[in-house]
């Protein structure tokens, strides 16, 4: 079956390669007949695919014996497995790799890259992660920021940490370990943002250095901008705009950063904006100063 399957239409500039690339997964597969027995089922213009049940290690090595496919190892986590794929007309050697809990997945590079899309938006794509306590004005700077870069003709896309908490992040709470899971899921997201062309602006807490320095390593170069709202916490429980100390001084926040749990200052930031007991800047003032470094640095384009 599988040497008469109908391939689908690779990306447009893909090729031959991208054709192999677009096999490989449906040539994985046992037919229905088969030791892996299965459901077939229709993906795309004219390929059938096999939905293949799981199989016993002996099964799954009498298998890759018959077709001819090498036997699985037990390699480390990071170690990239070559996939023999000559049984199947077409198909040469892919090199596939395990990430994670996720096995045999393999990275398929597409013609249109960030730098075609950053040519496209006249910009540099990068993450401003803006940091700093609860109540310090980061969502306040957020949307300051992007307000005077989209006058400017910028296309950004604001991350803000409550909003992440409606959708994405719901089913994290506020202890150690989701916390630093909510800063992950962030940082991807903000990295596929930037290698879209984006100006990605973040808005969260994010109180320890381990997790920002995390997100840092996730982008090339200096794509990654910390901002550090460096803001006293006497200033921020005095505004608490949603309350939030009061509970957390009564005891009925457990856990909250500043309180009972500590923030840990950024010690290689590349913006500091200070403010102080009645000397706060505007919001336009810290959205031009961060504006500032973006144009010295490149990533405004005129």
């Amino acid at each position: 079956m599988l040497a008469n399957m109908a391939l689908s239409r690779p990306c447009s500039g893909a090729g031959a390669d991208g054709l192999r690339r677009r096999a490989a997964p449906a040539a994985r597969l046992a037919p229905v007949n088969g030791l892996a027995g299965g459901v077939m089922g229709r993906g795309g213009a004219g390929v059938k695919l096999v939905a293949a049940r799981p199989m016993s290690v002996v099964a799954r090595a009498a298998w890759d014996r018959r077709v001819g496919w090498p036997e699985a190892s037990s390699a480390p986590a990071d170690e990239k497995n070559v996939f023999d794929g000559s049984a199947v007309p077409g198909i040469n050697n892919l090199v596939t790799s395990t990430v994670g809990k996720s096995t045999n997945i393999l990275w398929h590079d597409c013609p249109i890259g960030q730098p075609e899309r950053q040519k496209l938006l006249n910009q540099k794509g990068c993450v401003v992660w803006i940091t700093g306590l609860s109540g310090s004005g980061k969502s306040t700077l957020a949307c300051a920021l992007s307000r005077e870069l989209h006058s400017r003709g910028h296309l950004t896309y604001v991350l803000d940490g409550d909003n992440l908490r409606h959708g994405l992040n719901k089913d994290l709470s506020f202890k150690a370990e989701d916390r630093a899971e909510n800063i992950r899921r962030v940082g991807e997201v903000a990295k596929l943002f930037a290698d879209a062309g984006l100006i990605c602006i973040t808005s969260l807490i994010s109180p320890y250095r381990s997790d920002r320095s995390a997100c840092r390593k996730l982008l090339p170069g200096s794509s990654f901008i910390e901002v550090f709202l460096n803001v006293p916490l006497e200033v921020c429980e005095a505004r608490d705009p949603k309350g939030l100390y009061k509970l957390a001084r009564a005891g009925k926040i457990k856990g909250f950063t500043g309180i009972d749990d500590p923030y840990e200052t950024p010690s290689e930031c590349e913006i500091v904006i200070q403010c102080k007991a009645g000397d706060c800047p505007s919001p336009k003032s810290m959205a031009d100063q961060v504006v500032s470094y973006l144009e010295a640095n490149g990533f405004l384009q005129k």
